[in-house]
């Protein structure tokens, strides 16, 4: 309330004017006492969103920058993928598997760092934290693992609702020009594609990350959810934590996953993907001795894009585990 305002209303209460007047008085205060930039609509609308702004201005551009690389790298690996052969066959569904992949490489590289609470505490610290909103982690956790889920869908759906159906109707004569190499010159079937390394891994990665995401969810993690025994031990926070320990098993698979790839022969052209096509029935040739270290250089390249926040995770569980052994709390008083 301003001065103005309260002026006003203490000249009201000790007027002795007439009450018709008086009764008026309650419902022309209560619109003076309204900050003149909420009176109009517009205006209203405005303030808020200034306020708004203003507020959480470190969430915003924080989130704007995360869009903006998430949106430049499936762009970038769209048009990456209209130029090669494989659009021949396959089409803007491979471009969306490739760019949606790219996506999923990148949040499974950052979704650590906010998990990260040693090294959070130590940064509150410093001046990062005018412009970074440390406090924030597990929300951009959350945001990132939503953006995982999404871009495994399309890049999941895009492969074999479209990308399977094409590569197998395709006519063999084109077939064997544009990617019959990449396959051996064997076309491959439904089935062939299914039971490849790299199927066999994305099916397996989407097994378990669809169980930790799930019994992460509020309903699950706060026991919110009844389920009949036995199943009512997958409700409750013990669950969630030991179910989130499974997704080291799909960053393992991640990384056996793209080395099989087929599309791409070059290692430094390699990324992860769900479901490439390697067939597992028809296994490559064994490369000449050159080709060794390529492969070697690919599979460590997946490591280098991964390496960072798994070193960062891996040290905060390290100090964590000291902690617990060198550290005890006294239990002093416990009131129900």
């Amino acid at each position: 309330m301003q001065i103005w305002q309260l002026e006003t209303l203490l000249r009201g209460m000790v007027s002795a004017q007439a009450p018709e007047k008086l009764k008026r008085t309650p419902s022309s205060l209560a619109r003076t006492m309204i900050p003149s930039r909420y009176r109009n609509p517009l205006k209203r609308h405005l303030s808020k969103t200034v306020d708004f702004i203003h507020e959480n201005w470190k969430r915003i551009w924080l989130v704007t920058l995360w869009l903006v690389v998430n949106l430049a790298l499936f762009v970038y690996k769209f048009e990456q993928y209209k130029r090669r052969t494989a659009f021949q066959v396959m089409g803007y569904c491979v471009c969306v598997a490739k760019g949606a992949a790219e996506i999923l490489k990148l949040n499974m590289a950052l979704i650590l760092l906010p998990v990260c609470r040693n090294t959070l505490t130590t940064l509150r610290s410093t001046a990062l934290s005018h412009v970074i909103p440390f406090d924030d982690n597990i929300n951009f956790h959350k945001i990132m693992a939503l953006s995982i889920a999404i871009a495994t869908a399309i890049h999941t759906l895009a492969h074999v609702t479209c990308d399977f159906p094409r590569l197998i109707s395709c006519p063999t004569d084109k077939f064997m020009a544009t990617l019959g190499s990449n396959f051996h010159y064997k076309q491959p079937t439904y089935p062939d594609l299914l039971e490849s390394i790299p199927g066999v891994t994305g099916i397996l990665m989407i097994i378990i990350m669809s169980f930790s995401f799930t019994l992460a969810t509020h309903s699950f993690r706060r026991s919110v959810v009844k389920l009949p025994s036995p199943l009512h031990h997958l409700a409750g926070f013990n669950a969630f934590w030991y179910a989130h320990h499974l997704l080291v098993i799909a960053y393992i698979l991640l990384v056996v996953h793209s080395y099989f790839i087929f599309l791409t022969r070059e290692w430094y052209k390699k990324t992860v993907s769900l479901c490439h096509f390697a067939l597992k029935s028809n296994p490559p040739p064994p490369p000449p001795p050159k080709k060794k270290k390529s492969q070697l250089f690919m599979f460590m390249q997946t490591w280098m894009y991964l390496i960072v926040p798994v070193l960062f995770y891996a040290c905060e569980r390290i100090i964590r585990k000291f902690r617990e052994n060198n550290y005890h709390a006294e239990i002093v008083r416990v009131s129900y």
